[in-house]
């Protein structure tokens, strides 16, 4: 299956293409999220293809789903690399699987944008050293980013180590629960190449129970959509969605707020 109203542009090329990269291997609680590309495409095709808040409509963007990447029984160096050759031209929108998928991603936008800004929105910090043993997982993937010289800018944070709070504090751009942009930064960076990856979990668990580490207190559907609407217009190299565990959720509503939240984004910064 394929998501909601994906098809090939004349020509052969399209402005966005997904790719499902089913991968959950270094999950610390509740592993699942390998099932998250295909439960999403599956909650694809309840939802319209026409965006009220929008007024934009998918069946109007050519965009593809060039299906799942072969990611099974890969470390996660492996996994890394296995992305970055898969990086299509135009715009990659990953659906994840674990959030250690960002980081082969972006991996693969900076080497055609070197001056590349990431944008989080995620319950957690994901900035420790090392976790577990590990220090490629999805406790570390922003650490690794920091580390690689990348810009990054935090939002919906309300989850993490002190440390990982001071270190924050240092190195990014940004840090805050809000997943509102303070203007200034806004400003700062919308002439930017951006990458931009969204972890589920940084919807309250009342709209998003289906994930492997859900924390109390998060941003409502209505405030992520508007977060991401501020940057309308910016350059965006990249995207992914992540960590959505559809066993998790037997109502079945995480998935398709997903899915939701993928048409928004691809009729934000596809279009």
């Amino acid at each position: 299956m394929t998501f909601l109203s994906s098809r090939r542009a004349a020509g052969g090329t399209a402005r966005a293409t997904l790719l499902g990269v089913p991968y959950d291997a270094t999950a610390s609680f509740r592993r699942g999220s390998r099932f998250g590309p295909g439960a999403i495409r599956d909650a694809s095709q309840s939802i319209e293809t026409y965006s009220p808040r929008l007024d934009r409509d998918l069946d109007d963007l050519a965009f593809t789903d060039g299906g799942d990447i072969d990611v099974d029984g890969l470390d996660t160096a492996a996994l890394g690399a296995a992305i970055e050759r898969a990086s299509p031209p135009g715009l990659p929108f990953l659906l994840g699987g674990e959030h250690t998928i960002t980081l082969g991603a972006v991996r693969a936008a900076a080497r055609a944008h070197s001056d590349l800004t990431v944008v989080q929105w995620d319950a957690h910090t994901d900035l420790r050293d090392d976790y577990e043993g590990a220090r490629v997982c999805h406790a570390t993937v922003m650490r690794r980013i920091l580390d690689d010289g990348r810009p990054l800018v935090q939002l919906g944070i309300r989850a993490g180590t002190k440390a990982e709070f001071e270190l924050a504090r240092r190195r990014s751009l940004h840090c805050a629960q809000d997943v509102a942009w303070p203007p200034d930064l806004l400003d700062t960076v919308r002439g930017r190449p951006l990458y931009l990856t969204v972890d589920i979990d940084v919807l309250d668990p009342g709209e998003a129970p289906g994930t492997g580490n859900p924390e109390p207190d998060g941003a409502s559907y209505a405030a992520l959509v508007d977060s991401l609407r501020s940057l309308a217009g910016a350059r965006i190299a990249g995207m992914d969605l992540v960590e959505v565990a559809p066993a998790l959720d037997p109502s079945g509503r995480t998935p398709i707020v997903a899915a939701s939240l993928v048409r928004e984004m691809l009729l934000l910064f596809a279009t």
